[in-house]
């Protein structure tokens, strides 16, 4: 008998599909309750009843997942329209695609498809429970952070979704609040010509954000330059008291900042670096550094030390061994050191509020004080913004640790 085997998995009960969808169902009630007590059991009830009225039926179709997809997608958007609005009927649409996939995943059996055959149902249960629980929590905390997104394109001067913005009216949704980052409220924000000759030295947010990376591009070099050092250093196996040094080079990791930004000011006011461009540089540095090290150590471990010896061997100094034969290979965990370090300065606040004097005003304390003496929605604005850098850094550690592992001959998870 010759092909190969494929695994069937067996196909649930109806009652299991149509009760695992409204538990779904019922879970997406609750939340559209919003906190409401009133409201939140009839609305389990009723949004349950539909899920399990929808699933039902689209069993009935078979393992055509793509199709009862997009039924999904006609029918709550209906649904959603016709109860509440367009806005709710669109957030339904995209619940009723997840709803009608899954109606189909479950109702084929292909749940089980990344389980040994022989898993228990108990198993099985836990195996999904715990994604659930991890899918839970990263809703939970990424959520907020990109509510602020919408919210940064209000025409109105307010922190909340205006009717206008439910309804998806264009006229409810502006830049003007970015403009206002340019022009700090200068002038009319529907008047943009005139701005760009002198936005460079007057505007309060574009100071900040200049002063933001001024400040981490020069503190970044210095943190990459020392801690890359260090971590080459420490990962010697003839240096003497490794593990006091390398907790002390991380310290800065885990003293409270306060404590930290309180020493740095009673320093640098004593030899004059306080409420300088040069003390904040060094103060990010030395908050920076520790990330470097832990990187660029953590890159190293996997570095083949016979590579400097057979260097020596063939006449390199360590100078040369170091920038032709280690940094090549170490390059990316450097970089993202760097790139650690620069969100570091980039967010830091504490160590700027005492060190700092309106002239080096940083991004984060440019919000600080803004949420202090003028709430704007030009703070949501920028937050926005440096959402998407971190997004796009972040995006960068991880393309650089993957081709780290490509080079020390790991695959990357």
């Amino acid at each position: 008998m010759t092909g190969e085997y494929r695994y069937i998995p067996p196909k649930p009960s109806l009652g299991f599909t149509v009760g695992i969808l409204a538990g779904f169902g019922g879970l997406a009630g609750v939340m559209t309750a919003q906190g409401n007590t009133g409201l939140m059991l009839p609305f389990l009830a009723i949004v349950a009843v539909l899920f399990a009225i929808f699933s039902f039926a689209i069993t009935r179709l078979g393992d055509r997942g793509r199709l009862a997809a997009w039924l999904g997608v006609i029918f709550f958007f209906a649904v959603g329209t016709a109860l509440v609005g367009f806005a709710y009927g669109v957030l339904m649409a995209i619940v009723g695609y997840i709803a009608g996939g899954m109606t189909c995943w479950l109702d084929s059996g292909r749940y089980r498809l990344n389980l040994p055959p022989y898993a228990t149902a108990r198993q099985v249960l836990w195996f999904y429970s715990f994604r659930v629980i991890c899918g839970i929590i990263f809703v939970f905390l990424i959520m907020p952070i990109f509510v602020l997104i919408p919210l940064s394109f209000n025409q109105e001067p307010y922190f909340s979704f205006t009717p206008g913005m439910l309804r998806f009216d264009p006229l409810a949704y502006s830049m003007r609040w970015y403009i206002d980052i340019l022009q700090n409220g200068m002038v009319d924000p529907a008047a943009v010509v005139g701005w760009w000759g002198d936005m460079w030295s007057n505007a309060q947010w574009i100071r900040s954000i200049r002063n933001s990376f001024f400040i981490g591009f020069w503190a970044t070099m210095i943190s990459t330059a020392l801690g890359t050092l260090a971590a080459v250093g420490l990962s010697s196996s003839d240096m003497p008291w490794r593990r006091p040094i390398m907790a002390l080079l991380i310290s800065p990791m885990i003293v409270p900042l306060v404590i930290t930004a309180s020493g740095l000011f009673f320093f640098f006011s004593s030899v004059g670096l306080a409420k300088t461009y040069l003390g904040i540089i060094l103060a990010h540095a030395a908050l920076g550094t520790p990330f470097v090290i832990i990187t660029v150590t953590a890159t190293l471990s996997g570095f083949d030390q016979s590579l400097t010896r057979a260097s020596a061997n063939m006449g390199a100094g360590p100078i040369r061994t170091f920038f032709k034969v280690q940094m090549p290979l170490i390059l990316p965990g450097v970089i993202s050191g760097a790139l650690f370090a620069f969100i570091t300065s980039f967010d830091e606040v504490v160590a700027v509020l005492q060190l700092a004097d309106v002239r080096q005003r940083t991004i984060p304390r440019q919000m600080f004080s803004g949420i202090r003496e003028q709430i704007s929605p030009t703070i949501l604005a920028v937050a926005t913004i440096l959402v998407i850098i971190s997004i796009l850094l972040l995006t960068t550690v991880e393309l650089l640790r993957r081709r780290s592992e490509r080079l020390r001959g790991v695959s990357p998870s």
